[in-house]
C-alpha cells in the first residue's frame, strides 16, 4: 500500500554542506511495505547565495535518514501526483508542474 501526502513547508532552516539553507518546499510519500512504514521526502532548498538545491531523503518513525532512496514504478507516479501541487519543487526536478 502507498499513500501520499504533499506538504505544505512553512519557511524552516536547515544545515546543508553548502551552508544553512531554507526549506522553499517539500513532498513526502509515504510508503509501507508489511509492517514497515516511511517516508520519501524531496524538499527544495534555497542556501544564502541564491542558489537551490534538491535534497532526497526518507524517514522512518519521523527521524529524516541519510542513504540509499527507493521507490517502485508506482511510488513514482503518486509522486508525479503529488507534485502537481509543488510546482516550483516539479520545476526544479523536471517532472512538470505548471
Amino acid at each position: 500500500m502507498l499513500s501520499f501526502m504533499a506538504t505544505a513547508t512553512q519557511a524552516r532552516s536547515t544545515t546543508t554542506p553548502w551552508g544553512p539553507a531554507t526549506v522553499v518546499d517539500a513532498v513526502s510519500i509515504a510508503q509501507r511495505v508489511g509492517e514497515k512504514r516511511f517516508a520519501t521526502i524531496l524538499e527544495l532548498l534555497e542556501i544564502e547565495r541564491g542558489e537551490r538545491l534538491l535534497r532526497i531523503a526518507y524517514s522512518t518513525g519521523g527521524a529524516v535518514r541519510r542513504g540509499p532512496v527507493t521507490l517502485r514504478a508506482r511510488d513514482l507516479e503518486r509522486l508525479r501526483t503529488a507534485l502537481e501541487q509543488h510546482g516550483e519543487l516539479a520545476r526544479a526536478i523536471g517532472i512538470g508542474g505548471a
